[in-house]
């Protein structure tokens, strides 16, 4: 497979690729789909199925790597053990076109037939039977994502040109006919080694449900769109089944993480201060809107605590969180290499709760230490934005929050902050955003509804 001497370097340093892959042929690959499944039997054949209809090109140089994980007995259910067994039971038949007969329901066995009559290519590790599970202290989905991703590096054809590809999808998201296809010919026009795809919470069968998802869905893109406005590097939603990276942006950063929630965030966040992260607008995931409590937030949790009722919901961050933001970019943006004093004195005036949250950060120390090692703007700004990266941003947010800016009614919050981006008086605005796209049309129609 003449595989990459950094890839080999990776491989050796970091991967994690003791567990076998079931498959079968291999020749030919150029990207891989890869999915974590816990428990997710009901949910992942129909995942499987929207692949398949996928064109028979894409199909053809993509493997989709299913890693049935859980950890050990003492820790995950027999509920649990049994669905996965059962999943690793009906992807070795597909994976060696055996007859589908299991006498399942007639959902299951019509993805079964749907995915089985394609040329859709599919693997799996079994991180699920007994010797084989999850370390108890290492057993998330940032595990199972990286098995996996680490595993994809191998098979790989890298005697071709193009790039190769690493896509993160989860097992109860389903995607277009033509997702392959979108998200190779964004890689293919160079420029950006990472990206995320369009998203859309399935609609949930109830009313109460569709609410939930969508107060939900209002602020994951309210916050987004806040950022764009204040014009971070760090706006673009960080969702787990949105996002892909070349191989090469993998092992640049050292791979994916091993935490077992926010995996996606900080995965993200690394690749952004090695890339651009791009948005590919032009074909859409369609993530789960099922309540769940596995990790401590996220979707299923959200659900779960509006369906319970424990907090008000409708509550946004007051956008003059994201006007001190955008005024501290835009002074670290055009003038990054004045004096620390000077770059204080500034803080202070945007805002005292600004320069309050910096020295907690000793940020005017560390500050002084980049200048005294890199001397040109570009490289300041670099490392400007190292150091207030998604995570620190998100704290910003928090602070300001908490201490003078409380949230705000959701309505109220979303008028505030469009008014301000359509507003063509501000300077830095970084455009109107086209709400008749994809991207934005569901979180219209909720916010209209």
């Amino acid at each position: 497979m003449n595989i990459p001497r950094h890839i080999l370097a990776y491989e050796k340093k970091f991967a994690d690729n003791i567990r076998p892959l079931i498959s079968s042929e291999l020749g030919g690959l150029e990207q891989a789909v890869v999915i974590p499944a816990l428990a997710e039997k009901d949910s992942l054949f129909a995942t499987l199925a929207s692949l398949s209809l996928n064109s028979r090109k894409e199909l053809k140089r993509t493997l989709v790597l299913c890693v049935i994980n859980n950890r050990g007995s003492h820790s995950a259910s027999p509920g649990v053990i049994r669905n996965n067994q059962e999943t690793i039971r009906y992807l070795h038949v597909l994976i060696k076109g055996l007859p589908c007969e299991f006498g399942e329901g007639k959902e299951l066995s019509a993805h079964m037939k749907e995915i089985s009559s394609s040329p859709l290519r599919l693997a799996c590790i079994d991180a699920s039977s007994p010797g084989s599970e999850m370390p108890d202290n290492a057993g998330g989905v940032g595990a199972a994502r990286k098995i996996g991703l680490d595993a994809a590096l191998t098979v790989f054809d890298y005697g071709t040109a193009d790039d190769k590809l690493l896509f993160c999808l989860d097992a109860d998201t389903l995607v277009e006919d033509n997702y392959l296809k979108e998200v190779r010919s964004f890689f293919d026009k160079g420029g950006k080694a990472a990206a995320v795809v369009s998203y859309s919470h399935q609609r949930p069968a109830t009313s109460y449900r569709r609410l939930a998802i969508g107060a939900y869905e209002i602020f994951l893109r309210y916050y987004v769109l806040g950022l764009r406005y204040a014009g971070s590097p760090y706006a673009f939603h960080t969702i787990g089944s949105t996002m892909m990276c070349t191989a090469n942006a993998y092992v640049a950063i050292g791979g994916m993480n091993r935490r077992d929630a926010a995996e996606d965030f900080y995965f993200l966040n690394k690749l952004v201060k090695y890339t651009e992260v791009g948005c590919i607008t032009s074909t859409t995931v369609y993530p789960s809107s099922r309540l769940s409590r596995r990790v401590p937030f996220g979707t299923g949790r959200r659900m779960a605590r509006f369906m319970e009722g424990v907090e008000d919901e409708f509550l946004l961050y007051d956008p003059c969180v994201f006007i001190i933001l955008k005024k501290w970019l835009g002074t670290m943006k055009f003038s990054p290499d004045r004096q620390t004093g000077e770059i204080r004195i500034r803080a202070g005036e945007i805002s005292p709760l600004l320069l309050s949250f910096l020295e907690t950060n000793n940020f005017f120390e560390i500050w002084e230490g980049i200048r005294k090692n890199i001397k040109n703007s570009e490289g300041l700004l670099r490392h400007f934005h190292f150091w207030l990266d998604g995570f620190k941003t998100l704290k910003l947010i928090h602070f300001l929050t908490k201490h003078g800016f409380p949230q705000i009614d959701m309505f109220s919050a979303v008028e505030r902050l469009l008014s301000l981006m359509y507003d063509r008086r501000d300077p830095h605005i970084l455009g109107k955003p086209d709400y008749h796209s994809r991207p934005y049309a569901p979180s219209c129609k909720l916010y209209d509804s």
